[in-house]
């Protein structure tokens, strides 16, 4: 007997599951009455629940709205027949097996119900009939699935894709509404007790919003926005609550202090090594460094990358570029410059000795000649002075 329950059983769910999908599969070609309402539905354990509907005939039917109409709600078949308490509703009837309510008026083709006290059992799908006699149909082309789940839906919260500093932009926290008329309530860090708007959607269902208008400063970059949403279950007597986290990633600048360094620094002698060094803060990071040489014909790129060692043949003038997604911005310059050759340094040396060799000894000439004039002669010695600074002058060199 137990085993012919379990094969009755089976065969039941078996053709309940054939007659469902047959119908949908086939309903392109017999079914004479088409709803209008979303094909999917969440909603929470003890709270409840708006259906949107607005339903169609055909118009060679013989649906008359001004004769009386009831509206019969069906889960997982759309065979009267299969077993009668698969009729979860009927609005001729007042002694119905789920507490739903037609709040549509059916005479404008609005079959828009309400569902209460919601429990995790009303999962399934279900199906929408009018008894408009003579005229009976099944919307079978238009099964409703709701799903009732114990744990409140989280939150969303929306950003914008960039954000940049000194940019102000609209910060927002959603949660879907399956019942408007017990709405969830939103709390943010953002704002204490933040006004919520409800918005229908197009299916006609609805969503609770609440929003910010925020100035982002380099502070934002790393602050976490938590949103809760709280709803009211069991007659207001309890809630369910969730929560959704994000965190915000601006971009705070473009590139500042921009730095080149030179190692080793001073006079560099040909052939050798030389070590440059581009460093810079920014926020989002730099993306790309390039250093420039100037020419005569302007500056001309040499290398990409923050660091640049290369070997040395000539001078010249160096700078280094930071970008990133905000901006660029270039260094100070650095002056490459060459050794001389030693040997021509010591020459030098030598010339300039000479030089002056030379010029303390005709200065000391000029001087005794004047001393031994004066000696025999009455001419004051002023005018030796004179004749001394005047060959300083004519040889350019002047004693301190």
């Amino acid at each position: 007997m137990a085993v012919q329950s379990v094969r009755t059983v089976t065969a039941v769910m078996l053709l309940r599951l054939f007659l469902v999908s047959g119908a949908v599969a086939d309903c392109g070609t017999f079914p004479a009455l088409f709803i209008d309402a979303p094909q999917e539905i969440k909603a929470l354990k003890g709270s409840c629940l708006h259906i949107p509907c607005n339903f169609s005939a055909k118009p060679q039917k013989d649906f008359n709205s001004a004769r009386i109409t009831f509206g019969v709600w069906m889960k997982d078949t759309v065979e009267l027949a299969d077993n009668p308490n698969d009729v979860v509703f009927n609005s001729s009837r007042k002694d119905n097996i789920y507490p739903m309510t037609l709040t549509g008026d059916l005479s404008q083709n609005n079959c828009t119900t309400s569902f209460s006290s919601l429990m995790t059992s009303y999962t399934g799908q279900y199906f929408f009939r009018i008894e408009n006699k003579p005229f009976i149909a099944t919307a079978s082309c238009n099964p409703l699935q709701i799903t009732v789940t114990d744990s409140a839906p989280k939150p969303r919260i929306e950003i914008p894709a960039a954000l940049k500093e000194k940019e102000s932009v609209s910060v927002s926290c959603s949660a879907s509404t399956p019942c408007p008329h017990s709405p969830p309530k939103l709390t943010w860090i953002l704002q204490q007790d933040a006004p919520a708007m409800m918005e229908e959607n197009t299916d006609r269902t609805f969503t609770t919003k609440i929003q910010k208008i925020m100035a982002l400063s380099e502070e934002h970059d790393g602050f976490t926005i938590t949103c809760s949403a709280s709803y009211p279950v069991n007659e207001g007597t309890d809630k369910k609550t969730s929560e959704e986290t994000t965190t915000l990633k601006v971009s705070c600048e473009r590139p500042k202090d921009t730095s080149a360094s030179i190692r080793p620094s001073g006079p560099v002698s040909a052939g050798s090594w030389v070590n440059l060094t581009c460093s810079s803060r920014a926020n989002p990071p730099v993306s790309r460094f390039l250093w420039f040489k100037n020419s005569l014909d302007g500056p001309v790129t040499v290398f990409h990358g923050d660091f640049y060692r290369f070997n040395v043949t000539d001078g010249g003038v160096y700078y280094c570029v930071a970008t990133n997604q905000l901006g660029n911005q270039a260094s100070s310059e650095i002056h490459l410059t060459i050794k001389g050759d030693r040997q021509s340094e010591q020459v030098g040396a030598h010339v300039i000795v000479k030089i002056l060799g030379i010029v303390m000894l005709v200065s000391a000439l000029a001087v005794f000649e004047c001393w031994f004039r004066s000696r025999r002669s009455t001419q004051p010695q002023k005018r030796c002075a004179e004749e001394a600074d005047y060959v300083n002058s004519a040889i350019g060199f002047h004693p301190s």
